[in-house]
């Protein structure tokens, strides 16, 4: 087979075929927008105290229990601990009346020993205000639930790159309804495990979407390609994700929240209406599959195709982004509001990196927006909290838009889903840790400044990779054979297992690093 790209001009940059499918394969993002981040809520700790159950204890002392100090001159009741009960029962018993006969903070204390009392101001319930109980000696497994999903990712990376010679198309609608059945078991976890459990599957499915739906855009000519992976995929999943907080708002019990996102699935149904990838069909020596489908879009983009088509031949970002995207519910101020800021300020980054790469260098643009990122990130003490997470969110929202069709056109189509799968792996890594960095909190600047100075050394080593500006997609590794690994050496002449290994560690070690952002 020759050049795909060159084989399949007729059907020209845009029509009718190429917008359908590209408006069709977008829809698959607004779920992942939905599905990724309501951990946010799900997970987040309302204001709390220890719960009482002692019913002889004065209206005073009752009042008192709860230890109070003063937090940037405002005075905040203790979270985890009480006065010691048999203690203060007595003193009640005998008349003594706090901070007047009794000096509290000579006090012995103890656990909350009864449990808690939550607040019910923002949150109706959630997996922290259940039975659970994830605060205090227990808030450490509400990040482990939240890495238990980007563990997930990390697993869909691996499997779901050879799960996609199986058919691009058919792991796109298995994981969707994975997800779909992973999001509702969810919903009827009994215990914390399972939860977790459940957030294993979910991951997986989840990131299995976004490589198949990746890959599936050699569907689309080269202008559309480049539009669908910087704008459209980035856009519909900045629309789930700005939705999120208002179905959020509106639904605060957790388990009727997830089942409700579950359901969204349905809305997939008119994705079958897309093509299976031509290019694919090829690779496997379906030719006249893929024949028959180019010629159907010939007719819808009322072309005429040829008579013969085809002839025998002559990624760290995701720490700062996931990391920024989950503190949004540990700023001052309404968490149902600053999520949907944090995923308003996306739509821009997304519009902005469109029309850049069009023009400019992959290979430039993503350095400089993990430099503005990182730089940003650097200068946290500067600036207001809200500020920050929103430029900084800007950078790596760019950046996130650039790398995943940077990494789509550095493999050839025989590798393409593997290599995205390696990737998305790589990645992975800094997702998962992205919960436990935020958790930080002993030194307010020091998650930043690890994020920072992070995405700094990964826009460095980014510019060992190739660039692919107004490149055809390579088909083989022959073709990819014509590519150079930087300015000065060229593997024209190498063998071509070096070539792919060279290629690939680059990209992973980019990715690897960005993956700590």
């Amino acid at each position: 087979m020759g050049d795909y790209d060159e084989n399949t001009a007729f059907l020209g940059e845009t029509g009718p075929y190429f917008w359908t499918t590209f408006f069709l394969l977008n829809t698959v993002f607004v779920s992942t927008g939905f599905n990724g981040l309501y951990i946010v809520f799900v997970g987040a700790a309302p204001k709390h105290h220890c719960l009482v159950l002692d019913a002889n204890l004065t209206e005073e002392w009752r009042d008192a229990i709860i230890p109070v100090t003063l937090v940037d001159g405002e005075e905040v009741r203790s979270q985890c601990s009480r006065y010691k009960l048999d203690v203060v029962r007595n003193l009640s018993a005998e008349g003594y009346v706090p901070g007047r006969d009794v000096n509290l903070t000579s006090l012995e204390r103890e656990g909350c020993l009864d449990g808690w009392n939550y607040s019910r101001e923002i949150y109706q319930s959630n997996i922290v205000t259940e039975q659970w109980d994830l605060v205090c000696n227990n808030q450490w497994k509400v990040p482990f639930a939240s890495s238990t999903l980007f563990v997930g990712y990390l697993l869909g990376s691996l499997i779901s790159g050879q799960l996609s010679d199986f058919g691009r198309k058919k792991i796109v609608f298995i994981s969707l309804a994975a997800q779909c059945v992973s999001v509702l078991l969810q919903s009827f976890s009994h215990s914390w495990r399972m939860f977790c459990i459940m957030f294993l599957f979910v991951g997986a499915s989840q990131v299995s979407i976004y490589i198949s739906a990746f890959v599936l855009t050699e569907l689309l000519s080269k202008t559309m390609r480049v539009i669908f992976t910087a704008l459209g995929a980035f856009l519909f999943y900045c629309f789930g994700y700005m939705t999120l907080p208002w179905i959020a708002y509106g639904i605060r019990e957790w388990r009727t929240l997830l089942a409700v996102l579950s359901m969204t699935s349905v809305v997939y149904i008119p994705l079958w209406f897309i093509p299976e990838s031509p290019r694919w069909l090829i690779t496997q020596g379906r030719v006249e599959e893929a024949e028959a489908i180019l010629r159907d879009a010939a007719r819808k983009n009322e072309v005429e195709a040829p008579e013969i088509i085809f002839k025998e031949s002559e990624m760290a970002i995701n720490i700062g982004y996931f990391g920024l995207s989950l503190n949004t519910s540990n700023l001052s101020g309404n968490p149902f509001m600053n999520c949907f800021l944090s995923a308003t300020a996306e739509v821009p980054a997304y519009v902005v990196s469109t029309c850049l790469l069009k023009k400019c260098p992959r290979r430039s643009l993503l350095s400089a927006f993990l430099v503005i990122g990182g730089g940003v990130l650097l200068l946290i003490q500067f600036i207001p909290d809200l500020a920050l997470e929103m430029t900084g969110k800007f950078g790596f929202t760019m950046a996130f838009s650039i790398v995943y069709i940077y990494t789509a056109e550095i493999y050839p189509t025989v590798l393409r889903n593997v290599g995205m799968g390696m990737c998305s792996s790589a990645a992975r890594i800094g997702s998962i840790t992205a919960p436990y960095v935020i958790y930080l909190t002993y030194n307010k600047v020091l998650p930043y400044i690890l994020m920072g100075s992070l995405t700094i050394a990964s826009s460095v080593v980014n510019f060992f990779l190739p660039e692919t500006l107004n490149r055809d997609l390579p088909e083989t590794v022959e073709q990819m054979q014509e590519c150079q690994i930087d300015d000065v050496l060229s593997m024209k002449d190498k063998k071509h297992n070096i070539l792919v290994i060279l290629r690939s560690a680059n990209v992973l070690l980019t990715t690897l690093l960005c993956s700590f952002l």
